[in-house]
């Protein structure tokens, strides 16, 4: 047997050299401090809100210090966040009240935020913006319109907000608009009322991409994703939702959505909310990475991103806490044998890449005019509105009533008859 010193030494090395896991994670960081990531949604701003009423200059405000939210600035650097998609939010309850007001609001949190913190935070609004945020290490800050009712079924209002800042929109929340149905209308709990888009929401699609304007699936029907996938010039994305293969969840992505996914060059970014992950109540980071994992599988490497949804839910996996945990994540692909490069294209360059693409299509529209055409006036909910401009004969992207569609399908079959 070996001599007593010879046990010391193999126990000395043993624990000189560092762990499986320790090398992962170590792995993971030097990947990350080259390409930090980008993460689809965020909702700080909505909490920002809720705690302080916006006042981002009350002592207790001050992001360096704010403990009670899954997001501050130091957990941002120790998560090797280089970009953020910050969501501005507001809920569905707004609609046809204050929603565009609020939604005005939510984006001032934002550039403000750039402003009180210029060391850690950037205002970008282009994948240019982003890299030359790597560079100087900063946090590359974008905003999200997370709902479609934050236009008030406007195209003015979609244009003033891009113009103000805004690079995507999720086209619902979870409620319909009067343009496109949400997600619950695949469950019992709804009834389709557009079976994916109306004719403006079309329009609006065909706007985002004229604007470019990324389009976000996140929350709506599958007959809405379908329809979008099928009509956008440009990819879009899932800011924040999972697979419905692994967990299914009427917010996440159905495999025949994956597959027209990579076949339109387009983006997953896996959302990290338990009940989206392992519908149910409890998750850790191994059911996140198996999301991410089935996305690869179905919809290939160039189709996966990460879309926390940090500081919007409530029940986070064991080992994602806060937004601190990226790296821990990160390993964990690493130890399923993902590339070097698959795991900075889930990071950062998935998404830039889309985004680049969004802004291709923007330069090859740019002849094409602005659509002008204002939604029907009888398909806009709510008695808090005027009626100026409707009121002169106007054109307007109306759906026929049904007892006229009735008639003229009538007047159809007669005459294929006779």
């Amino acid at each position: 047997m070996p001599g007593g010193s010879v046990w010391v030494l193999v126990l000395v090395l043993a624990l000189a050299l560092p762990s499986t896991g320790q090398q992962y994670l170590e792995e993971a960081k030097r990947i990350m401090n080259i390409t930090p990531v980008i993460d689809g949604h965020n909702d700080l701003p909505w909490q920002l809100l809720k705690k302080f009423n916006n006042q981002l200059r009350l002592p207790e405000a001050n992001l360096a210090v704010l403990n009670d939210t899954h997001t501050n600035i130091p957990k941002l650097r120790q998560g090797h966040v280089g970009g953020q998609f910050w969501s501005v939010y507001v809920p569905c309850e707004t609609q046809n009240k204050d929603a565009v007001r609020r939604t005005l609001e939510q984006m001032d949190v934002v550039q403000r935020m750039c402003d009180l913190y210029p060391e850690t935070f950037t205002c970008v609004t282009d994948s240019k913006g982003i890299q030359e945020a790597f560079q100087s290490g900063k946090v590359a800050s974008l905003m999200g319109v997370e709902g479609g009712h934050s236009i008030d079924s406007s195209l003015g209002v979609l244009r003033s907000l891009y113009r103000l800042g805004a690079r995507y929109m999720t086209l619902t929340h979870s409620c319909n608009t009067p343009w496109a149905d949400n997600w619950l209308v695949d469950t019992e709990d709804e009834k389709p009322v557009h079976h994916g888009l109306s004719p403006f929401g079309k329009m609006v699609v065909e706007e985002m991409n004229r604007l470019g304007m990324i389009v976000d699936l996140a929350h709506v029907s599958v007959d809405t994703m379908k329809a979008v996938l099928n009509i956008s010039k440009a990819p879009v994305i899932f800011s924040h939702s999972s697979a419905y293969g692994i967990c299914p969840h009427r917010r996440n992505v159905p495999d025949d959505v994956l597959q027209l996914v990579a076949s339109t060059g387009s983006l997953v970014m896996v959302n990290f909310y338990n009940a989206y992950v392992t519908c149910s109540n409890t998750a850790n980071l191994s059911d996140v990475a198996d999301h991410l994992d089935y996305v690869k599988k179905v919809a290939g490497a160039q189709a996966v991103g990460f879309g926390g949804d940090y500081d919007g839910v409530t029940g986070l996996p064991t080992g994602l806490e806060d937004v601190s945990k990226y790296p821990a994540l990160v390993a964990e692909l690493l130890a399923r044998n993902w590339t070097e490069q698959e795991v900075k294209g889930a990071l950062a360059e998935n998404l830039l890449r889309v985004f680049s693409k969004v802004e291709e299509v923007k330069k090859e529209l740019q002849g094409t005019a602005p659509a002008e055409t204002p939604i029907a006036f009888e398909e806009l909910e709510g008695s808090c509105r005027t009626s100026y401009g409707y009121t002169n004969g106007a054109g307007t992207a109306q759906r026929l009533p049904p007892g006229l569609v009735l008639v003229l399908a009538l007047v159809l079959l007669l005459s294929e008859l006779f």
